[in-house]
């Protein structure tokens, strides 16, 4: 880190300190939010639009939770090979980026702010969830042990195709391009997803990453798929438009990462000049220490999902807000039952439960169609 960003980083610690009050309004890069309550992003397999487009339905279920301070949309594909889910919605072309623009406008008509998440799912997906001859990729060709859904039934995760190196650098502007995409679609700006085991996630990976070449290797070549990503990101839209999402310690779809707390240190620091206006973390368990650590190493906002299992992120968790371990506390389960979730917090309850099983695709049930408060 530069002085420079150790001086920021200082007057950021010193503002935690203070008491943060969760239902006030909040800059996050020049952008007003109305709380510090985030929208988790979540996966729900409803773009049934033609081409991977997102739905009326999806714009009434984005616009219910405008209350939000910010909404974090489900993962979006930044290409045809980033998708690894059926139904999941794309931002690489013009029809996509039109029919977001339906959902962009009916969460701004009620007052909220909107970021698009980009998820490349790397070797998390199958061939039949693609097009032609295309099969999923990856940092190295190891497959990750376990099954994806698809319209047939469960399939297991194939071996997926290394990456070129000249494949890389399109894949990178594969996400720039994307991110041009969201801005051109109404979105406040976009999350990089590089967490939960896809594709920014597996270039971090010490098992799924077993390159020799410059993008693999040691900590440095492991985290320079995510500098890279984040700096054409920055570039094609501004910094204060742009958060990146981790998992530090995260085994989810088999995931194995060795030296975790060097890795996630050196990547922020790596990060920490480019002016994004948030990092996001998503915490695994036994990991508040790391948390804490990359909380006073980052100089701007930073959002936490807190490890909180069995149980999904309730209200407790507005506590980190009032000691000042995180900015913004994102909820995902929770928000999913309850669209006017701020107002329940706020309120101490009630909160409905979810319905699971209408987690992934189905229709207005389990979707759209959960109470809000008299």
């Amino acid at each position: 880190m530069t002085r420079s960003t150790i001086w920021r980083a200082n007057e950021c610690l010193r503002e935690r300190t203070t008491m943060n009050t969760p239902f006030e309004p909040f800059d996050l890069g020049g952008t007003r939010l109305a709380n510090r309550i985030a929208m988790a992003p979540m996966t729900r397999s409803r773009a049934y639009g033609p081409g991977g487009t997102p739905t009326d339905l999806m714009a009434t279920y984005y616009a219910q939770r405008a209350g939000a301070g910010l909404i974090v949309t489900e993962g979006i594909q930044p290409s045809v090979v980033g998708q690894g889910y059926p139904d999941t919605p794309g931002l690489h072309s013009t029809e996509q980026v039109a029919a977001w623009r339906t959902v962009t406008d009916a969460v701004h008509e009620r007052g909220g702010v909107i970021f698009a998440q980009l998820m490349h799912t790397g070797r998390v997906g199958n061939p039949d969830l693609l097009p032609g001859d295309l099969t999923p990729v990856s940092a190295s060709a190891v497959a990750a042990q376990g099954q994806v859904y698809t319209h047939d039934g469960p399939k297991p995760f194939p071996t997926p195709r290394p990456l070129t190196e000249a494949e890389i650098t399109e894949t990178i502007a594969d996400f720039a391009d994307a991110a041009r995409n969201a801005i051109d679609a109404g979105f406040d700006g976009v999350e990089l997803h590089g967490a939960n085991g896809y594709l920014i996630h597996q270039f971090l990976s010490s098992n799924a990453n077993q390159r020799t070449d410059g993008w693999g290797g040691t900590v440095e070549g492991r985290i320079r798929f995510a500098v890279e990503v984040t700096t054409a990101v920055v570039a094609a839209v501004g910094g204060d438009k742009v958060g990146l999402r981790i998992s530090p310690g995260n085994t989810l779809h088999d995931i194995v990462e060795d030296d975790v707390d060097q890795t996630y240190k050196s990547l922020v620091g790596a990060i920490a000049e480019l002016g994004l206006a948030y990092l996001h973390i998503m915490e695994a368990p036994a990991k508040r220490e790391l948390t804490t650590a990359l909380r006073a190493q980052w100089p701007s906002a930073l959002i936490l999902n807190p490890n909180t299992y069995p149980e999904p992120t309730g209200l407790d968790a507005l506590s980190l807000l009032r000691d000042g371990t995180a900015d913004l506390i994102s909820f995902g389960a929770l928000f999913v039952a309850n669209p006017d979730l701020p107002d329940r917090l706020a309120a101490g309850g009630p909160f409905t439960s979810p319905d699971r099983g209408s987690f992934f695709g189905g229709d207005h049930r389990g979707y759209t169609d959960y109470p809000t408060l008299p």
